[in-house]
């Protein structure tokens, strides 16, 4: 089984290793291809670098860094660095993405560039919050369950499909004691409720000002029984997906 691994926070996050373990965890002897970004890129969206090349550095063996966006990662694995693989996974992201956060979310568009190109990809994010300790090792026992499914649906999947896109599902894990056993796994849509978002202006001078926005991310807006509702209450969630917006 071959696996493209990425995210958008960079290659030295501690997510993308708890991803890894959590890979050689659930599944038997996987080969993993680590392409991600050479720095952070959080909420840069489904953004692409044009214009010039991209910088590949071989970090180790099958890990690679790529001075572009999550997107171009996985763009530059499966055009040269690591192509047939059987599914992508992207992840985990050091905060939800949850609701209109996937607009946003690089995690996600690594993902979703993947399923537009007909290869089966599940992104990861984790619900963090204060007063919740910040800690990745309990990332293999939670998802094991999940990517076992998975890689399961995905491999029948290539098997059975011949156009794209390919599976495309979004996880969150919540925020809940990193000690508890793995907690309930809810599928459910995603929420489209907006942000309340504050502004505060700051006039410097008579033609400048300054713009600052502001919002209660865990206390957004929510319906019931869709994805944020459900991750807030202390379970992971599934969503499954497909790429295009329209």
């Amino acid at each position: 089984m071959k696996i493209l691994l990425t995210n958008d926070d960079g290659i030295e996050a501690p997510g993308i290793q708890s991803l890894h373990d959590a890979l050689r965890h659930a599944l038997d002897n996987p080969e993993i291809i680590v392409v991600a970004p050479d720095r952070g890129r959080s909420e840069c969206g489904h953004s692409v670098t044009t214009g010039r090349s991209l910088i590949v550095n071989r970090i180790a063996e099958n890990w690679f860094s790529v001075d572009g966006t999550p997107v171009d990662c996985v763009r530059a694995a499966l055009t040269k660095l690591a192509p047939n693989v059987d599914f992508v996974m992207s992840g985990v992201n050091a905060g939800a993405n949850l609701g209109v956060d996937l607009l946003v979310s690089g995690t996600f568009a690594a993902a979703r560039e993947a399923s537009i190109e007909g290869i089966p990809a599940m992104a990861v994010s984790h619900y963090r919050r204060p007063d919740v300790p910040v800690t990745w090792n309990h990332v293999p026992g939670w998802t094991c369950e999940l990517i076992q499914e998975f890689a399961a649906v995905a491999i029948r999947s290539n098997t059975n499909q011949s156009n794209p896109p390919g599976l495309l599902w979004n996880v969150n894990l919540p925020a809940i004691d990193p000690a508890l056993p793995p907690p309930e796994i809810q599928r459910c849509d995603v929420d489209q409720c907006p942000y309340k978002r504050s502004a505060k202006v700051v006039t410097a001078n008579s033609n400048e000002s300054e713009l600052t926005f502001g919002l209660d991310f865990h206390g957004r807006p929510r319906n019931p029984d869709r994805d944020v509702y459900h991750c807030f209450g202390g379970r992971t969630t599934l969503s499954e997906l497909g790429p295009y917006v329209a």
